[in-house]
């Protein structure tokens, strides 16, 4: 709800609070005073246009800020949060300044944000409906779900069966237009995959063996090297013959018994006698494998050959599919995979255009079922509507709720027996409320139905029709010039029906009529001041007293005793109203 609205040099409005009551605030003064301030006010906060006449006279700038309480879950708090605000504040501040040179800037949450974010905050928080404000049934969409949220659980059940087969509809076309679209694409994938595997296949390499064919290869390449410096290591290690009778392992045998002769005589050489024991077996040890490896090494040029020949097929596969043999058999698996599906998509083809078939169907049934609702919704809404400006002196007027066939583009094309036709998730449905404001009057968009105050009421028929639906409403609704041409028993049931409204949502009313502003939670008066060269206005709170002195000048009795009495008895009338109920 708007807790508080503050105006500093806005038109003649100089310096101005404006504490809202959460139900119904009514908005009055003399004429010229700058009632209409603080709607234009309001929708500069919300993202109107601006414009640099309405910078008070010899001001710089205009500033606008409006206190709003939200819950945690309201979604303008998801969108001020984007925009940067605070997103743990109970309290979120929208602020407007325009300059007299026409610039303007926009704040939310304490933060500089696009105009158009408070634009977009508006359209969860305020609907302000006046002659040339913006006002909810804006968009041909915004019919439609009015309807849908008065028709209730009526019109709930066969709309969210229609979103969920269209949304399955979507799915099923879009992936069956895929595999048909892109057949020659896929026909050639698979044969590109089928060569790739047949390739692969024909090597059919091992994991790993590229690492061991290398070590091979360099093995047989260098064989009479290794074979004759493995032998000249073995003989220098244990064969004395070869080197003067000087060999390794003999030395160290003999190292080793002058050492034993010795360690009697001073314990500390036993260590090393006993290291030289174990070096001289492990000595001896490899004399053993060299000589056992020299004897097994012998040069196999044929060997050889099947080795390089083998290396140079399995780098043709990792020059094409992989920096290894291990990349080539993950390409191989990845490719086994993705041949499997394509082959399978001549089934699947088959398998979609059934289900494509199937859904049509189901629904151009549900979509019959959900057209069938909103039409009952439809005249239920426009009788109730119709009710509702009767009460408000629009008894000749006429409504109605028109259920037809859309023609946007905003969804898809659904094939039928007569052709296609425009559908979405929303349904297949267009809706337009109506509205003749005279009999004989042919019903026209109720855009384009009556003047400033008759829209105003039109508008307030709507919202009082359908307060009590459950549907989710903006929290606050302004209306202006809802009472204009309105006068006597009428603009008592118009204020009743404001005071209606506002058992469910927080209303704001700027009126000229006494009887309206009586049913107010809270009165606000605009007054205007003037010293010799400047007129200013500023808006304060009524009560008591002040009260029905400000309803006896509305009803153009002054200050009298008999205008305070008339005061009196339309404020206890008013009352006597709102206890019974609607």
């Amino acid at each position: 709800m708007l807790r508080e609205l503050h105006i500093r040099d806005l038109g003649v409005i100089e310096d101005a609070t404006l504490p809202l009551d959460p139900g119904l605030t009514v908005v009055t003064g003399e004429t010229g005073a700058g009632k209409t301030m603080v709607v234009t006010g309001l929708g500069l906060v919300l993202g109107g246009r601006a414009d640099a006449s309405l910078v008070r006279s010899g001001r710089d700038e205009a500033v606008v800020e409006a206190a709003l309480e939200l819950d945690g879950q309201h979604p303008a708090r998801a969108r001020a949060a984007e925009a940067g605000a605070a997103a743990d504040e109970d309290e979120l501040l929208l602020a407007r300044t325009v300059s007299a040179t026409g610039r303007s800037r926009a704040h939310v949450g304490g933060r500089r944000a696009p105009i158009a974010t408070l634009n977009d905050l508006a359209e969860d928080l305020v609907a302000v409906h006046g002659q040339a404000d913006q006002w909810r049934l804006r968009r041909p969409a915004q019919h439609r779900a009015l309807l849908d949220t008065f028709g209730g659980e009526t019109v709930a059940g066969p709309l969210a069966e229609v979103a969920r087969l269209y949304g399955a509809w979507q799915e099923a076309k879009g992936e069956l237009t895929e595999l048909t679209e892109g057949e020659r694409t896929r026909l050639q994938e698979v044969e590109l995959l089928t060569h790739q595997l047949e390739q692969i296949d024909a090597v059919d390499p091992r994991a790993g063996e590229d690492v061991e064919l290398a070590r091979e290869a360099e093995v047989l390449g260098n064989a009479e090297e290794l074979r004759v410096g493995a032998d000249q290591a073995h003989r220098l290690l244990s064969d004395p013959d070869s080197f003067g009778g000087d060999d390794v392992v003999g030395r160290i045998a003999r190292a080793g018994d002058e050492l034993s002769r010795l360690v009697e005589h001073d314990p500390r050489l036993a260590e090393a006698h006993r290291r030289l024991g174990e070096l001289g077996v492990l000595a001896a040890d490899v004399a053993g494998e060299l000589s056992a490896y020299a004897a097994d090494i012998e040069a196999d040029p044929a060997r050889l050959g099947v080795v390089q020949e083998r290396r140079a097929a399995l780098t043709d596969l990792t020059r094409r599919y992989g920096e290894d043999v291990a990349a080539v058999l993950a390409h191989r698996d990845a490719s086994r995979h993705r041949l499997l599906a394509l082959e399978g998509a001549d089934e699947r083809i088959e398998e979609l255009t059934a289900r494509v078939e199937d859904l049509v169907g189901e629904l151009e049934t549900a979509l019959g079922r959900l057209t069938a609702a909103r039409s009952a919704a439809a005249a239920t809404l426009a009788e109730t509507v119709e009710g509702e400006l009767g009460r408000l002196g629009m008894d000749r007027a006429r409504v109605e709720v028109v259920v037809e066939p859309r023609t946007d583009d905003g969804g898809a094309r659904l094939p039928g027996p007569d052709g296609d036709r425009a559908v979405s998730a929303d349904g297949a449905d267009a809706v337009e409320i109506r509205v003749a404001a005279n009999r004989g009057d042919p019903p026209r968009s109720v855009s384009r139905a009556a003047s400033g105050g008759e829209l105003s009421r039109i508008m307030l028929a709507i919202e009082v029709a359908t307060a009590g639906s459950g549907r989710a409403q903006v929290p606050t609704f302004v209306f202006d010039e809802v009472d204009a041409g309105v006068g006597g028993r009428a603009a008592l049931d118009v204020g009743a029906r404001l005071a209606a409204l506002a058992r469910t949502s927080q209303v704001i009313v700027v009126t000229h009529l006494a009887q309206v502003a009586a049913h107010a939670d809270r009165h606000l008066v605009v007054h205007k001041s003037h010293d010799q060269q400047v007129t200013s206005s500023d808006v304060r709170v009524v009560e008591g007293e002040d009260r029905l002195g400000e309803l006896s000048r509305m009803m153009g009795g002054g200050d009298t005793e008999v205008g305070l009495t008339h005061a009196r008895e339309l404020l206890e009338q008013c009352r006597g109203t709102a206890a019974r109920p609607s």
